[in-house]
């Protein structure tokens, strides 16, 4: 009997948790301690100097944590009342309100959360699973890919639009005839140019294994891994494999322009959370971290300014009460669509590249349903159903607490002009519009529906947007500037970094600059 990687690293995990499944990676050849994915060696210590840090998002954080370990005296400013920035988990109890809507209280039940802003880690994302390791976050595998899952497309025409088709169907029926295509041609003569008579047959040898070819005709009848009309049982019930869409309907219905048979890099087919919710990494800096007695809450930065000897941050907290954070240096990881409505004293060419970097409109919402319908009644575990209608993006079904009673799936995730039109709704309508799509694929989906919590992160205060997002021209030219410190101040972010849009590039942000700073520090002493 044999296992796979996955069933050997989840068997880890149920017997020693994070600190075992990680070692299993290491055993595998995946472990995180390298030179290039650890923070850098601060050498010779912070001297006491004051390091003041805007914002305590994983960012700020990292460099909190950093910083203080080597001897800096650091001072966390936050706007809002709990660390984590984007790296947010509305669980029973947490609320949200965005600018000129109502607050939302998430209404979820005790061990039901949706994370509305980050929710995955790839694997080599070493930055992120060095601290999910150095301060003993408990993860589980996130399951981000699922054949058995569904895809619904509503651009196309022919049978197979506007009706759920399984991932399976669509993947092996495209892979097949396509195959078959190609084999024909081959053995037509049609790629004579391009292959001598050798080469030819190892060609028709992959396009048989490849598209699942019977015959000397080469031909595409269909697969078992496609899915069963009568699943194989017990006696004399042999089972009924599934029969091939046309070639022709699967083009008519376009579900092949999201089908890809190798996913991009930063998408994984399997990647890990942690357990409980993405909040759990932030609560790891600031509780086993040390940082949270160095976070300022409920304080919002109104001036920077700076001289020779120091920066003087302004700023104003929860009661109204106005003063001034006096430091050495300092560390902004404010992103930048909120920074540019700081009074922050920059000088005009850094303010012009701080305006090169956009931020994506980005909405999410999570739905507790009182049943896992899609466990029970079609199988699914984890993965997301993927559809062309880019108000909604994709539904996503949970990575955790398979086959339990109740469950909350991310009813939509969609981007730009379409989360800027969703956004326009109430928390109730933008609801409903999940739910009601959400019925054309599952029988179950509204009857299932309790609770919803939402969020459109271009209309949350202190982000203004889910990412930055540079245009090939901007990065040439603005971020190079932004990379360098404005006197004694350094920006970081996932802004500041090629992995927009993820943890490990404001981790790794942050790294790059408590280094550059470090050694500025270490030089003027």
């Amino acid at each position: 009997m044999t296992m796979t990687r996955r069933a050997f690293l989840e068997r880890l995990s149920a017997v020693g948790g994070t600190t075992l499944m990680l070692m299993g990676l290491e055993a595998f050849g995946m472990g995180i301690a390298s030179a290039q994915t650890a923070p850098p060696p601060l050498q010779g210590g912070g001297g006491g100097k004051r390091i003041i840090i805007l914002g305590a998002g994983v960012a700020g954080l990292t460099s909190a944590y950093e910083l203080g370990k080597a001897g800096y005296d650091v001072t966390v400013i936050e706007a809002r009342s709990f660390a984590g920035g984007r790296s947010q988990t509305a669980r029973k109890g947490f609320q949200l309100t965005e600018l000129g809507g109502e607050t939302q209280t998430c209404t979820f039940d005790e061990g039901q959360y949706i994370n509305h802003g980050p929710w995955r880690i790839p694997f080599h994302h070493r930055s992120t699973l060095h601290y999910i390791k150095e301060f003993g976050v408990d993860i589980e595998l996130f399951n981000n890919d699922n054949d058995n899952s569904f895809m619904y497309f509503t651009k196309g025409s022919g049978p197979l639009a506007n009706k759920p088709i399984r991932k399976s169907e669509i993947a092996a029926d495209m892979r097949g005839h396509s195959a078959e295509i190609f084999a024909k041609l081959t053995q037509s003569g049609a790629l004579d140019k391009q292959f001598d008579a050798a080469d030819r047959e190892q060609f028709l040898e992959y396009l048989s294994a490849e598209g699942y070819l019977k015959g000397a005709a080469h031909d595409y009848h269909g697969t078992e891994g496609r899915g069963w009309i009568v699943k194989p049982g017990a006696g004399l019930v042999a089972g009924e494999e599934s029969k091939p869409y046309a070639l022709t309907d699967l083009l008519h219905s376009q579900a092949w322009k999201v089908l890809s048979s190798v996913s991009e890099w930063d998408q994984q087919r399997t990647m890990f959370q942690p357990k409980g919710g993405m909040y759990m990494l932030p609560t790891g800096f600031v509780t086993k971290g040390g940082v949270g007695e160095k976070i300022v809450y409920s304080t919002v930065v109104e001036k920077i300014r700076q001289n020779a000897k120091g920066v003087e941050v302004s700023v104003v907290d929860g009661k109204g009460q106005r003063s001034v954070v006096k430091g050495d240096y300092c560390i902004c990881t404010i992103p930048l669509s909120v920074l540019k409505t700081i009074d922050t004293g920059f000088s005009p060419a850094f303010k012009a590249a701080m305006n090169g970097c956009a931020y994506a409109p980005v909405g999410k919402i999570g739905l507790q349903m009182k049943r896992r319908f899609w466990e029970e009644d079609h199988w699914i575990y984890g993965g997301h159903v993927y559809t062309d209608f880019a108000e909604i993006g994709s539904i996503s079904l949970p990575s955790t607490d398979w086959m339990g009673k109740k469950g909350t799936l991310l009813g939509y995730y969609q981007f730009m002009g379409d989360a800027a039109k969703v956004s326009a709704l109430s928390p109730a309508e933008r609801a409903k519009f999940a739910v009601d799509f959400g019925q054309k694929i599952f029988p179950a989906y509204r009857e299932s529906f309790e609770s919803a919590f939402s969020v459109a992160w271009h209309r949350v205060q202190y982000n203004l947007g889910g990412w930055g997002m540079w245009s090939d021209e901007a990065r040439a030219r603005d971020y190079p500037v932004l990379l360098k410190p404005e006197g004694r101040v350094y920006l970081a972010g996932e802004h500041l970094s090629h992995i927009g849009g993820w943890q490990a590039g404001g981790i790794e942000s942050a790294w790059m600059q408590i280094d550059a700073l470090h050694k500025r520090a270490s030089a003027a002493a």
